[in-house]
């Protein structure tokens, strides 16, 4: 029950962080919005693998969806993941040479980079806390 409530809480504070830092447009909210992602997305591997080791001890979930939805959020973390290398390779691929912008132009490329992927980070944040909430429902 402390490892569900630990990833809703997390990622409820990650994609809240991201999505106030986001709609401010403020880069600077990804220093604290990484890590805040990080402890959530921890929080999520140990609960699949608690899941998956009560399982393989013959436990059984009250219902089918709670193992789908307990197996989701990893799912949703790992695509997240890859869309937001993708955020910045898009915006890499504009740049001819990035070494040979000006500084100013360099920091604007920055903080596309840190915006794009801090939407894509908490859009997946928000699917994992609604997930995480269907399992809870479905737990029992």
């Amino acid at each position: 029950m402390a490892l569900g409530i630990a990833v809703l809480v997390s990622n409820a504070v990650a994609a809240g962080w991201g999505a106030v830092g986001w709609m401010r447009q403020d880069a600077r909210a990804s220093i604290v919005f990484f890590p805040l992602l990080r402890v959530a997305q921890a929080t999520v591997v140990v609960q699949a693998v608690v899941g998956f080791f009560l399982l393989a001890r013959g436990e059984s979930a009250p219902d089918g969806l709670h193992v789908a939805y307990g197996v989701s959020p990893l799912i949703v973390s790992l695509v997240s993941e890859g869309m937001r290398a993708g955020v910045a390779q898009r915006e890499l691929d504009k740049v001819e040479d990035i070494d040979a912008l000006e500084r100013k132009e360099q920091v604007a490329v920055a903080r596309r980079v840190a915006l794009g992927e801090m939407a894509v980070m908490t859009v997946g944040a928000l699917l994992i806390l609604t997930l995480a909430l269907r399992a809870y429902q479905t737990g029992g």
